[in-house]
């Protein structure tokens, strides 16, 4: 049995009497990059929910097997607050997961995601982009074994873009386990290992990233 981060076993999800989920089992192992794919509404936003313990599925299990904070999660929200520094920001979150705050550990996140000369600027000037990038700071200060992120490139520019690649990329090679829910198949795909797809609210395909646009049978097995 190879080390596990995540184990979700037959995981179904109603709302009111319709399924939106069904029969959904796979693992999240160290050190890979999962994508999670499938039409709009397919149930991608609440399966990773799901994950992150932030739904309940209605039947099956999820069991998580990192410590306390070491879940990382992004999704469509931002959750920063404008009217408070880029610094200050990070400050409050590290706080909050009983983190280090000094300044040196935050400026540190901070240039890694290009920020540092908005360190002291209200987040609330800052530009989509920034924002996202500010928010992955947030999240990359908890160094997660598990990274659960929800279409984080919608809306990014190319620098930003290119920073959230590099940062999943090294996460990856530190060991965290990354499920990452994406509209751009064809590009992410050479950053993957394996792509989950959503279909008919069960997994249509499971396996490896290289070989899904050949592939596309039913009924894979994780």
């Amino acid at each position: 049995g190879k080390l596990m981060l995540l184990k979700l076993a037959g995981i179904g999800k109603l709302f009111g009497a319709r399924a939106v989920l069904r029969n959904i089992s796979f693992e999240v192992h160290p050190g890979t990059v999962t994508l999670l794919v499938g039409a709009n509404g397919a149930g991608k936003t609440t399966l990773l929910k799901i994950m992150a313990g932030l739904a309940r599925p209605t039947v099956g299990t999820v069991e998580r097997f990192c410590e306390d904070g070491g879940l990382g999660y992004l999704g469509h929200a931002t959750f920063i607050y404008p009217g408070l520094t880029a610094l200050e920001n990070l400050a409050f979150w590290s706080g909050m997961h009983g983190k280090p705050t000094d300044k040196a550990a935050l400026s540190e996140a901070l240039a890694r995601v290009e920020l540092a000369p908005f360190a002291e600027e209200r987040a609330g000037t800052f530009s989509r982009g920034m924002a996202q990038r500010l928010n992955l700071a947030r999240i990359l200060l908890q160094s997660p074994q598990l990274l659960l992120l929800d279409e984080p490139g919608t809306g990014l520019d190319v620098r930003s873009l290119a920073i959230l690649h590099r940062e999943i990329a090294v996460a990856r090679e530190r060991g965290a386990g990354i499920v990452w829910i994406t509209h751009d198949v064809a590009g992410d795909a050479k950053r993957a290992d394996r792509i989950i797809a959503i279909e008919n609210r069960t997994i249509g395909y499971c396996g490896p990233a290289s070989g899904y646009e050949g592939a596309r049978t039913g009924g894979a097995v994780c």
